[in-house]
């Protein structure tokens, strides 16, 4: 079976047919989910605490999905028009930018608290096009990122290396831009659960001897799924009744602030907005 970055580049292989099949696939989305939750444990951020975060390749946006539910705001950027458009269907609140990661990005230094990338980093490893050189691309990638991001911020990304040279190339790009961190393998001994994780440490790089520790993979031994070992996380995935809503009354003001921003007739406040009403049968 060929790999989707062998087949033709990103904004067209993720055409309106891809698209739709992506997001309405019930397999895909639980692996999605699964890997989005993972990467979430590992950016770490202070629970509780509202987050800035970047979601990298945010398609049609089931990883913003996770991120909503988790309370936190954030910007999705995906090179596909077709994805885009299936995330604005969905109603995201995220806010959305066509653009190729290849040619970085142009945020204001310090921006975001975090970044996740969810199966997108191994297509900046394929030369596309004549004009794409995979290692001129990672480096401007890996460069306006780190720019982008608060020091001590961390960005992880879940990606599907082609060969160890890939690894390598990707590695090496991001630690000369000035990240710490390294390669964190969930179930390594695993054909079909194996997964692959970017762990970078912006904020480090006159003092390496500071940055966090790398966190450890998970293996096989007791673990059905990803085994969560933030709490907030755990009690998120098991449904938790002890857990805070983060849809409370401030999650739907601003949700209402931000359709009017976009133009839709939304209701007006009263006090009884975002109230919880009674069971009646």
């Amino acid at each position: 079976m060929s790999r989707p970055e062998h087949t033709a580049p990103p904004e067209i292989f993720y055409n309106d047919n891809e698209a739709s099949k992506y997001t309405n696939n019930s397999r895909i989305i639980s692996i999605q989910n699964e890997m989005s939750y993972r990467a979430l444990e590992l950016l770490a951020l202070p629970s509780g605490e509202p987050a800035f975060v970047l979601d990298i390749g945010c398609g049609s946006g089931l990883s913003g999905e996770v991120l909503e539910e988790e309370g936190y705001f954030w910007v999705g950027m995906d090179i596909s028009e077709a994805m885009l458009e299936v995330a604005k269907e969905r109603e995201m609140d995220g806010d959305l930018f066509l653009q190729d990661i290849g040619q970085g990005m142009g945020f204001r230094p310090g921006t975001f608290d975090g970044a996740i990338s969810i199966s997108v980093l191994q297509w900046l490893c394929n030369a596309d096009k004549t004009v794409n050189n995979p290692r001129a691309r990672l480096k401007r990638f890996f460069n306006t990122l780190y720019s982008a991001l608060a020091r001590g911020a961390r960005a992880i990304f879940q990606f599907y290396p082609e060969n160890p040279e890939q690894i390598e190339m990707i590695l090496s790009s991001a630690l000369k831009a000035g990240f710490t961190g390294g390669l964190v393998i969930d179930f390594p001994n695993s054909a079909k659960a194996k997964k692959y994780y970017l762990c970078l440490f912006a904020g480090y790089k006159d003092n390496a001897s500071a940055s966090p520790e790398l966190p450890k993979g998970l293996s096989e031994e007791g673990t059905s799924q990803v085994d969560y070992t933030s709490k907030r996380l755990s009690e998120r995935r098991k449904g938790g009744a002890s857990r805070r809503p983060v849809k409370d009354k401030n999650w739907v003001l601003h949700k209402k602030e931000l359709n009017r921003v976009r133009g839709k007739e939304v209701p007006h406040d009263s006090k009884y907005t975002a109230r919880k009403r009674k069971i009646k049968f």
